[in-house]
């Protein structure tokens, strides 16, 4: 479980991908101990289970899924990646929670610059609008943001200097697909109900 305040990026180093395998290794200046091996890391949003790390490289194993229901199919190296590392009990959470099961992928529509924000448009499929509310939480290549209006065809989310700064948000720009993961409260309640 993560709660979307990214801290850390790293850079894709590394992609070997053979018939339904995949591994990447990215450069990050995030620490781990030997013991973290095994656990969950969000990479832009998709939770993945630490394989190994050595000195500031750590490797990851990706399943034909994970490929098919994330923008890693489009990554190639040198892009950059968010990370953030499970969360611990007793520790402050902000943002909201994420699980690291990605939805689907959303492509950006258009971006305007107002003041130091970025305002983001990205398209999204009618099917998945169930799931989407003005002022509710989303999560976008990992980073927990807030809604700011729904569209016929999409939804826009404002972004903060602090949050361009410190993930691979900055790097965006029009017809890049990120990843996504609708707020899994919305989620459920939405399954209740039918």
């Amino acid at each position: 479980m993560f709660n979307g305040i990214i801290k850390n990026t790293g850079q894709l180093d590394f992609i070997f991908s053979k018939k339904n395998n995949c591994f990447i290794q990215i450069r990050s200046n995030l620490k781990f101990q030997k013991g973290e091996i095994g656990s969950s890391v969000s990479c832009s949003g998709v939770c993945l289970t630490l394989e190994g790390f050595e000195r500031n490289k750590i490797k990851f194993y990706l399943s034909k899924e994970t490929v098919s229901k994330s923008n890693f199919r489009y990554l190639k190296k040198g892009d950059f990646i968010n990370i953030e590392k499970s969360l611990k009990y007793g520790s402050r959470i902000s943002g909201h929670m994420i699980q690291g099961h990605v939805d689907t992928t959303s492509q950006i529509s258009d971006i305007k610059q107002v003041g130091k924000s970025w305002y983001i448009n990205f398209k999204l499929s009618s099917k998945y609008k169930k799931y989407i509310v003005e002022k509710g939480s989303i999560g976008i290549n990992g980073v927990s943001l807030t809604i700011s209006k729904i569209f016929k065809n999409g939804f826009q989310i404002v972004v903060i200097p602090k949050t361009l700064e410190l993930t691979n948000l900055i790097y965006l720009k029009k017809n890049d697909f990120v990843n996504i993961e609708f707020d899994i409260l919305g989620k459920y309640i939405n399954n209740f109900i039918k």
